[in-house]
């Protein structure tokens, strides 16, 4: 296999994007700055409130679920015809 020259690999201009220095903002407060195409980007979670990071998990009325699942069913006795 050939060796390929460092000065034989160039990038072509003016096809790439600009890059800006951005800010994150999160629904809970949370600002990041990074470097992105986008100016400015909004998002609903990020890792300082999504459940995985931080360990809170955020329960949903599961009992609730459960009993309506059994009281639209019920619990049959007899046996299966």
């Amino acid at each position: 296999m050939g060796k390929i020259r460092a000065e034989a690999v160039k990038m072509k201009k003016e096809i790439h994007p600009k890059v800006f220095d951005t800010v994150i903002k999160c629904g809970c407060g949370a600002t990041f700055e990074t470097k992105s195409t986008e100016k400015e980007i909004h998002v609903e979670i990020c890792s300082n409130c999504h459940p995985f990071f931080t360990g809170k998990q955020k329960f949903l009325d599961t009992a609730g679920r459960i009993e309506r699942f059994r009281k639209k069913y019920g619990e049959k006795t007899g046996p299966k015809e």
